[in-house]
């Protein structure tokens, strides 16, 4: 959720700092800062409010204006209320150390108290000024004032998550860097260094990038990077490549980023089909998970576990591994999977689905179902991220940076890539040629098909414009399209901030039926399924009472526009693969809503991006 950035090299670093900040604003923040060293003296610089605020006070005379070496943060406020004096980077009681860092110390009040004791004086309510005092207490009584040596003798007594970067005034040409638990890596650049807690903050300088792992500290100074673990013990690191470009995360004329990412959709899934369908070889090709086929086919249990919209896909990869390779499924919010004793038997895989691949509460599932022996598997976005580390095996999305809060793209890659597990396992399990290749040449038309569909984006706004004052309203769906109620809840939720709920359409008589009135939006998703006159009986009963119906249904069916009200049309296809287009109509009207009501569509209120703390 918060954002790092750090700059070592010959440049002015403030520059560098304000524009890697800028790139991170839609991980979510409501305070920023930044330190500079200059002249042997360490100058910081904060604001509450837009990194535009901070700007201005850099711009009004800031004293390490011609400093090559700095840090900077993007706070969202967990303790202590969004203020300047809670922003960091924060500082030792000398004012010669800063410190920015992203995480929670879960001890950090246990070790204010003894530093208080000692003589430290504290000047926020965060538990990130614990960091800055206790490393400036080792820094001053420990041997040789080397900073790299307290910060890793204050990481020893810290409990909780952390990706973080110090500075020393009496160190002007180190930066020291550590992570555990959440995301740090290192650009390499020429005869320059970064550090970012996202790809997003570097790419405009360097493609090379070292990833860290927990635990871990990377020291850059005037012999270049070393990494070290916060034991001491010397870690070799491998560079790599980061995959996408500085354009790819540029608005490229689009008012939103949402926009953007939705109508990218079709482009998105085809990249992410690339090479994985075979359709002269009849086959799915799926190199990530290819050593481990065998045991996969042999799996008794796949457990899908993930948060908010990576969760909505593990609910539609339960029915997809039910239906199409007939393995028992079950999915699991993270956040609650590791805190009730799961069950983990022989032949479980547990698969983690997350665009970022450092969602927290993901993440901390996973290590937990390892540690209980399941084969571990991940869907990931981000190359090198750490559940993609972390994993047995597992296949990335490949679509490429989703920079708005609000998870179009990756949802949609999510659920393509489940459909493509699925039916890999399928073939090898029970599933026939002749069926395999029905659904291979239905897979490759999605792409277009999505086109189709996001041509109605005029539609959907008009259809919008009439309801976006109301408060309240209901999405249903039978079947894969369930999940895709939830999903379009969701949506509408995030960015519009309109009360909105996802519900099994069978379900609405069983209380929720209560909650509608007259002049209710009611969405139904409802293509031509086996389930299509049970919901048509559903509409029915909303329309009784006064409800205003929006159905999202096949092209072709005229049936259904004598019950609803307005519809939004979808080409047919098997019904395993509807939710990826049944769900473009709602993205869009959620993004509309939003924009309709005047919200801040790709910066929504209280909401991070990637959720790097529990």
């Amino acid at each position: 959720m918060c954002g790092i950035v750090g700059y070592v090299g010959r440049k002015k670093a403030t520059g560098i700092l304000l524009e890697g900040l800028k790139r991170l604003e839609y991980r979510g923040y409501d305070s920023a800062g930044l330190a500079v060293v200059a002249d042997g003296a360490l100058h910081v610089c904060k604001a509450s409010g837009r990194i535009a605020r901070l700007a201005e006070r850099v711009d009004e005379g800031f004293g390490g204006a011609g400093g090559a070496i700095g840090i900077a943060h993007t706070r969202w406020a967990t303790h202590g209320a969004p203020n300047e004096a809670n922003a960091h980077p924060h500082c030792d009681c000398e004012g010669r150390i800063a410190v920015v860092h992203n995480g929670i110390i879960e001890n950090y009040a246990a070790l204010k108290r003894v530093l208080a004791e000692q003589g430290h004086v504290f000047r926020s309510e965060t538990d990130s000024e614990v960091l800055a005092h206790l490393i400036g207490e080792f820094y001053r009584h420990n041997g040789p004032r080397r900073i790299e040596q307290a910060v890793q003798l204050a990481l020893r007594e810290v409990d909780g998550t952390y990706g973080l970067a110090v500075l020393c005034a009496d160190a002007p040409d180190t930066l020291v860097a550590a992570r555990k638990g959440s995301p740090l890596i290192v650009g390499v650049g020429a005869d320059e260094y970064l550090v970012a807690s996202d790809a997003s903050a570097v790419v405009e300088h360097t493609a090379n990038v070292v990833y860290l792992n927990d635990d871990e500290i990377a020291v850059i100074g005037a012999d270049g990077l070393r990494t070290v673990t916060t034991e001491n013990v010397p870690v070799s690191k491998q560079v790599q490549q980061i995959e996408w470009s500085l354009g790819q995360i540029a608005l490229g004329g689009y008012d939103h980023f949402m926009l953007k990412e939705i109508r990218e959709q079709p482009e998105a899934i085809r990249t992410c089909l690339s090479g994985r369908l075979r359709l002269r070889a009849n086959s799915i090709q799926l190199g990530g998970i290819e050593p481990l086929a065998r045991e996969l086919v042999k799996t008794r249990r796949i457990i899908l576990t993930g948060c908010g919209t990576a969760w909505h896909a593990g609910l539609i990869g339960e029915y997809l591994f039910e239906d199409l390779a007939r393995i028992p499924t079950e999915v699991e919010y993270a956040s609650e999977f590791r805190y009730r004793n799961p069950i983990i038997e022989d032949g479980t895989v547990v698969l983690a689905v997350s665009q970022s691949g450092e969602t927290a509460d993901t993440l901390a599932a996973l290590r937990e179902a390892r540690r209980r022996g399941a084969l571990a598997l991940g869907v990931v976005n981000v190359v090198g991220s750490t559940i993609a580390r972390e994993t047995d095996a597992g296949v990335y999305l490949h679509v490429g940076p989703e920079i708005g809060v609000a998870s179009t793209k990756a949802f949609t890659a999510q659920v393509v890539v489940l459909a493509l597990i699925g039916l890999y396992l399928g073939r090898r399990r029970l599933m026939s040629e002749a069926a395999l290749r029905r659904y291979i040449e239905a897979m490759e038309a999605i792409p277009d098909q999505l086109a189709r569909v996001l041509e109605q984006s005029d539609e959907v706004r008009r259809t919008v414009e009439r309801y976006a004052d109301a408060d309240n309203w209901l999405f249903l769906g039978r079947g894969y399209h369930y999940p895709v109620a939830l999903e379009g809840a969701l949506k509408l939720k995030e960015i519009s901030y309109i009360h909105a709920e996802g519900l099994p359409a069978a379900e609405m008589k069983h209380g929720p039926i209560a909650l509608i009135h007259e002049g209710m939006p009611v969405v139904f998703v409802a293509p031509r399924c086996g389930t299509y006159e049970k919901i048509i009986g559903n509409i029915e009963e909303v329309r009784a009472r006064g409800g205003h119906v929006i159905a999202v249904a096949t092209e072709g069916d005229r049936q259904i526009a004598r019950y609803a009200e307005h519809v939004f049309y979808v080409p047919d296809c098997p019904a395993p693969l509807q939710p990826l287009l049944t769900v473009a109509p709602l993205q869009l009207l959620a993004y509309r809503a939003a924009v309709a009501r005047g919200c801040n569509v790709d910066k929504p209120r209280n909401l991070a991006k990637s959720v790097t703390v529990e």
